[in-house]
């Protein structure tokens, strides 16, 4: 577990109507502050990596589809420094992500359908916090192929 990394099982309120997805309460423990809500959708097989934001907490939630979000601890002073996370997220595993700041992070869409993100930021949207690396080309120890067997 990446030190600061929070991982929450979401509710699902379900009846012969459809259901409802709890994500986040302003009177959850984890709960720090509303900056803005985006969705962000991904089609299988395509990746949106890698990101670091420098003030931003993600918090982040899959209510359709499904993901393979990965992280990665490159901080200098943190006791999880190098270690990555992985792990997939979408209805069948509904959980909320919080992500603190400079925390690499990235996902790709898996399955037969576009995946809906939620993601329930700190902070508003500011280009100038945020720091993007290539997926495949990066220095971040990471393959984002199948793993088989």
């Amino acid at each position: 577990m990446i030190e600061g990394v929070k991982i929450v099982p979401l509710r699902q309120i379900l009846d012969e109507r459809g259901k409802v997805m709890h994500m986040l309460k302003s009177t959850d423990p984890h709960f720090q502050q509303f900056g803005e809500i985006y969705f962000s959708c991904v089609h299988p097989g395509a990746i949106k990596a890698w990101h670091i934001h420098k003030k931003m907490t993600l918090n982040y939630a899959v209510p359709y589809g499904k993901i393979k979000f990965v992280l990665y601890d490159e901080r200098a002073t943190s006791s999880t420094k190098g270690e990555i996370m992985e792990f997939f997220l979408g209805p069948e595993n509904y959980s909320l992500v919080s992500v603190p700041p400079m925390v690499w992070n990235g996902f790709k869409g898996v399955g037969e359908v576009t995946s809906l993100v939620a993601n329930c930021a700190t902070i508003p949207h500011d280009p100038g916090e945020i720091e993007r690396m290539d997926p495949i080309k990066s220095s971040i120890p990471y393959n984002w192929d199948i793993k088989h067997g």
